[in-house]
């Protein structure tokens, strides 16, 4: 993982950015991580400036890690279950989990719609990964804010016109 700049960021985006760093150097099989707003914008991710590079260098065959494509499977899986809920009128999504042949999709709820995504390796620990996934909504959720959502989202565009140069 690269680590993003986090120069010129509040404290509470900083913050951010090191929880996040630390859930994929700390959880063993985790491959891309990505924090989604209710509106499907990506806002926090695990391979900062790495998105447009991925989409120029890869056949389009789908995603296959960047966060940029994991924010958008995130943001349809969200959507998607938030309307099964509702239609079953069984409450709200806490969690998603796909389980596939090489590799495993996990969605979590932070908080006011926002969604925490993760792309794990076939050998990740499934348990692990959830656990440690609701360690980063428990200590993320509360300052998430309108504010904090804004200041993530400006950076995230910031570094990649800066990238694009």
């Amino acid at each position: 993982m690269t680590a993003p700049s986090t120069f010129g960021l509040s404290s509470e985006a900083r913050n951010l950015h090191w929880l996040l760093t630390n859930l994929v150097e700390e959880v063993p099989g985790i491959q891309s991580v990505a924090v989604v707003s209710s509106d499907g914008l990506l806002l926090l991710s695990s391979d900062p400036g790495h998105a447009e590079q991925s989409r120029r260098t890869r056949p389009v065959k789908g995603p296959r890690g960047s966060a940029a494509d994991l924010a958008t499977i995130v943001s349809g899986i969200g959507s998607l279950t938030i309307g099964a809920a509702k239609l079953m009128q069984f409450g709200g999504v806490k969690h998603t989990m796909v389980a596939m042949d090489e590799g495993s999709l996990f969605v979590m709820s932070i908080s006011d719609g926002s969604l925490l995504g993760v792309h794990g390796s076939a050998e990740c620990d499934m348990s692990v990964v959830s656990y440690h996934m609701a360690l980063f909504v428990g200590r993320a959720g509360h300052v998430l804010t309108p504010e904090l959502r804004s200041e993530l989202r400006k950076s995230l565009e910031a570094e990649s016109t800066g990238s694009a140069r």
